[in-house]
């Protein structure tokens, strides 16, 4: 895994300052600690941070074609490379390595733009066609790999693996972006193709940009998508078996690595999967670990233990405090932007106690994306069923007015949390499903947000997120829908952006079998019928495993992997979360009615109320404010 960073003159051809492009090379120092290096000529200047996995000897980058006209920064792994590698040299390419890297200038000169179709793994490509005088810009098909961008006044293009790299350039201006500011607290990210700063993009998954010079900025065009195609497979023992046999290949190819190499074990369905397909394939034991936490209720060490003995793994087990709130202040410096995910928290022990043996780490992220497997994609075809009943007309009204008068029970049984549930019947399908991924519903927002920051948003609501996807989805099943929602938002913009960023900040790269793009479209085919069976999410998943994994692991409750933040928020942390909210940066943007977050902070200390999903939102908003503007804070309009 690596970092790149790069400096494009669209318009002349000016030597961009090494100088400058060292330091914004040097804040991704983390993402590739091995080596790192620069290229400049008149008007591009391309810089990397290598974590050497692939060939270490020669793989170092910038790399270039032949003749020095086509040159390279990559980030990921091209898992066909070597047979790409064999094509490219029976039509006259000459290899002076045997890495990845490699393949993407020799495939550039064969196909152009189209080469990244032919690419199966995870990757951010920046390159340079002197001859063509053309940049491309590649992500990978799932967003596994982050790219962002930015377009100065001055006509120069910069562009990095992480934002903390453009923040190091003294042109790029820290203006919030108001629409972020409402999608942030919709769905506690920034969703692609939005960053938290008004001038930077993030390349969305699946899409490429080419950028010639002396031409407008060019728009990313979309090179794949996950299909949706019906399979036309009835029989499900033919399910179990193809979708096995596909795993284990996806698996399979992502075990090639010259440095030590395990997998992350959490005790669920996915990791474990992983786990027992690479113990069929390796010779030597998988290397594996797990966090428990002191807080038995958060943990799932003995599941992963049962995983671990079935398989002679060599299993490293390493207890962390659940108060482990110290790392808030790190997790924004990492994020860069805003970002209220609180299992980033145990995400970044995982990752750190991982690198202690490890530089490759196989993960089991994506199952529940894939297989319909969060608890919400049951909840919202529970709530499809009862809204195909009840036209909008009727619903709305009814379910609107006993969603307002409803008290908001959060002390009580869920079976008596009703609230939501009225309030998700009275919206059309993309909002109800909207309000049961988001974090701050749409009502607090409304009373949270400024008068001024409203005045700019001029009625433009997160929801329209959901609705452009959904406008170009490739399903109109319900189920499907959301998945495809997942994909395009939750996925890449929550779950892999979370994984990244904790693992590069300990140098470990990690791999996403169930990611795989093959696998990922051909298990989009099943019908949704057979990945959420009544209340079952991931039926066929785990009815495929049960040959390989314990029942307790297959079908247990699900868990989530969080942090106690709500018991944080009234003990340890309680004066802290009053003073960060009511007195630091969150007052001087202008952005919010400060007389709400005070209220909010007295409900939820006094036990009255449940806010912990929105204090944190909050708390990460201002953590992360004050490293992004420094003195700079912007005032709203």
């Amino acid at each position: 895994m690596c970092g790149l960073v790069g400096i494009f003159d669209s318009r002349e051809r000016r030597g961009p300052d090494r100088a400058l492009l060292h330091r914004m090379n040097e804040t991704q120092h983390h993402r590739g600690p091995d080596e790192g290096g620069l290229h400049t000529e008149p008007g591009v200047g391309l810089g990397h941070r290598r974590l050497s996995i692939i060939d270490l000897a020669s793989g170092q980058q910038p790399l270039f074609n032949e003749d020095g006209s086509v040159v390279v920064v990559f980030n990921g792994e091209i898992y066909n490379y070597a047979g790409l590698a064999e094509e490219l040299k029976a039509r006259g390419h000459r290899f002076r390595t045997h890495s990845d890297t490699e393949v993407i200038v020799h495939a550039w000169e064969e196909w152009g733009p189209a080469c990244v179709e032919r690419f199966r793994g995870m990757f951010a490509i920046a390159l340079w066609d002197r001859h063509r005088e053309t940049l491309f810009l590649a992500r990978d098909r799932l967003g596994i790999k982050p790219l962002y961008y930015a377009e100065l006044a001055d006509g120069q293009l910069i562009f990095a693996s992480e934002m903390k790299a453009l923040l190091a350039h003294p042109a790029l201006g820290r203006e919030l972006d108001p629409y972020a500011v409402e999608e942030y607290f919709a769905f506690g990210y920034v969703p692609e193709p939005r960053s938290i700063l008004e001038g930077v993009r993030k390349l969305p998954p699946g899409h490429r940009l080419v950028q010639r010079r002396s031409e407008p900025l060019a728009a990313p065009e979309e090179y794949w998508d996950v299909s949706f195609t019906p399979l036309g497979l009835s029989d499900e023992a033919e399910m179990r078996e193809g979708l096995l046999a596909r795993l284990k290949e996806a698996v399979d190819v992502r075990l090639v690595a010259e440095v030590p190499l395990g997998a992350f074990l959490s005790g669920g369905v996915d990791s474990s999967a992983v786990v027992a397909m690479m113990a069929q394939l390796m010779d030597e034991p998988v290397n594996t670990c797990s966090i428990a936490f002191d807080d038995p209720r958060y943990t799932e060490t003995e599941f992963a233990a049962l995983v671990a003995e079935r398989y002679h793994t060599n299993h490293q087990v390493e207890q962390v405090a659940a108060d482990d709130f110290d790392l808030i202040d790190r997790l924004a410096a990492l994020y860069d932007e805003p970002f209220a995910d609180s299992s980033a928290i145990p995400t970044y022990r995982v990752c750190e106690l991982a690198r202690k043996r490890v530089v490759v780490a196989l993960s089991g992220d994506g199952g529940d994306e894939n297989f319909a497997g969060y608890r919400r994609h049951r909840w919202h075809m529970n709530e499809e069923k009862l809204r195909a009943r009840l036209p909008q007309a009727l619903r709305g009204p009814l379910f609107g007015f006993l969603g307002r008068v409803y008290p908001k029970l959060d002390w009580a049984p869920k079976y008596l949390r009703a609230k939501s549930t009225f309030q998700a019947l009275a919206r059309d399908s993309l909002a109800a499903y909207l309000h049961s991924v988001g974090v701050v519903a749409d009502h607090h927002r409304e009373r949270l947000f400024s008068p001024a920051l409203k005045r700019e948003l001029q009625g433009y609501h997160a929801i329209e997120v959901f609705r452009r996807h959904a406008a170009r989805a490739p399903t109109d099943h319900p189920l499907s829908l959301v998945q495809y929602l997942d994909m395009k938002t939750y996925l890449p913009g929550d779950i892999l952006t979370k994984v990244d960023r904790a693992s590069m900040a300990h140098a470990l790269e990690v791999r996403v079998p169930i990611l795989d793009h093959h696998f990922v479209d051909w298990v989009s085919g099943l019908s949704p019928e057979v990945k959420l069976k009544g209340q079952e999410g991931k039926y066929i998943f785990k009815k495929a495993l049960e040959p390989l994994l314990p029942e307790d692991v297959l079908y247990r409750p699900k868990m989530g992997f969080g942090v106690p933040i709500s018991n944080w928020f009234r003990g340890p942390l309680r004066e802290r979360v009053r003073r960060q909210l009511t007195q630091g940066a969150l007052g001087d943007t202008g952005l919010f009615d400060m007389a709400t977050v005070a209220r909010l902070v007295d409900e939820h200390q006094s036990g009255r109320f449940e806010h912990s999903p929105t204090l944190w939102a909050l708390l990460m908003f201002e953590s992360s404010l004050r490293g992004l503007m420094g003195e700079g804070t912007r005032e709203a309009a």
